[in-house]
């Protein structure tokens, strides 16, 4: 009996395309994406050529930003020619995009960090126990004594105090827009937390300064600036809440509801545990808009040396008019003083934040509960 030979004899087809991978003809798509790539090493070496140009500028041009600059794009441009003419154009252009958008995000940072530095720099000798645990009552033009003890619980009774309003009102306002908001109603509203959005702080302040002060007659205060420190966080607050709570898989919401749970107890148990890590990080990020806030400050708590704990009555200072006050104080102690109040505002949102994150991330939902 003779057998056949049926299999095809033709290049590439057969045993040898079986064999490709072994040494034969292989497909070259697959051959595409087994090219020449760069070290490791190669784009962090360039990297560091842009860190001793960014010196190099800054000796020659005396200006730190366009040294920066220059150096960054510099280092876009040669990580992108040295990939064009190693690798090939598809990853040349990953490498340029790559490239771009790390340059920018240094280029974003750098300022945050610069301002953090000078500000320690300047700050930190001023900042110490007797600082932190005294008033500037009784303080001559020439004394170097003083702290700022009394703004720190203004500042902290001021925010406590709007951040108790504002939450619970902005939290509500977000459910209702999520929830159940349908129809004109909830249009309105979302368009007043727009504008309210892009409210300048002083108009804040004129507004509480009208209403509460020359129409109701009530005097300043803390609580006043409490008010205007509460419209400024509003927005922010409901814009957070609102797209946390839209994260929220509707999977859990239907199932919640399919086992009879009503509807309101479904948002308290179920939507609200869910996206709260999300709430507190967006109610954190309204604190920090408005803490460092002067202007409204300066229309309705007034400025006072001497310590006050009480917000509903007389005038009571704060972070922000402290440093004003101090950095118009005209002596060399003053701006000390300044430099070292703004370091501790700034180390009172840092721990805040810290705490909120701690927070969250104890009340986050758990696999397994």
């Amino acid at each position: 009996m003779t057998v056949l030979d049926t299999g095809d004899k033709r290049p590439g087809i057969g045993t040898d395309a079986a064999e490709g991978g072994r040494g034969g003809l292989a497909d070259p798509r697959a051959a595409s994406l087994t090219r020449r790539t760069l070290p490791r090493q190669v784009p962090w070496a360039i990297a560091g050529g842009g860190v001793l140009l960014t010196i190099v500028f800054k000796l020659t041009l005396d200006n730190w930003a366009l040294a920066v600059f220059l150096a960054g794009v510099i280092f876009i441009v040669a990580l992108s020619a040295v990939s064009w003419r190693f690798e090939d154009a598809r990853r040349a252009r990953d490498r340029f995009a790559t490239s771009l958008i790390s340059t920018t995000f240094v280029l974003a940072v750098l300022p945050l960090v610069s301002l953090l530095g000078y500000t320690i720099q300047r700050g930190v000798d001023k900042l110490t126990p007797y600082f932190l645990s005294h008033s500037m009552r009784g303080v001559g033009a020439r004394d170097d004594t003083g702290g700022v003890y009394h703004a720190i619980i203004g500042t902290l009774e001021q925010v406590g105090l709007a951040t108790l309003i504002a939450v619970p009102i902005g939290l509500l306002t977000a459910i209702y827009l999520v929830e159940y908001g349908r129809g004109r109603l909830a249009k309105t509203v979302t368009f007043f937390v727009d504008v309210m959005t892009g409210l300048p702080s002083i108009v804040a302040g004129l507004f509480i300064y009208a209403f509460w002060i020359l129409m109701l007659g009530f005097e300043a205060s803390g609580f006043a600036g409490s008010l205007a420190l509460m419209i400024l966080m509003l927005p922010t607050v409901v814009r957070s809440a609102e797209e946390m709570l839209k994260l929220v898989p509707n999977e859990l919401r239907e199932a919640s509801l399919a086992l009879g749970i009503p509807k309101w107890r479904t948002v308290l148990k179920v939507v609200l545990p869910t996206a709260f890590g999300g709430i507190v990080t967006g109610v954190m990020l309204s604190i920090a808009r408005v803490i460092g806030e002067t202007a409204p400050l300066l229309l309705l708590v007034g400025l006072t040396q001497s310590i006050n704990t009480d917000p509903f009555s007389g005038w009571q200072s704060a972070l922000p008019l402290y440093v004003f006050d101090q950095n118009h104080a005209g002596n060399k102690f003053a701006e000390e003083r300044a430099w070292a109040a703004a370091l501790t505002l700034i180390l009172i949102v840092m721990i805040l934040n810290l705490a909120a994150r701690l927070i969250a991330r104890w009340k986050a939902p758990k696999a397994g509960r």
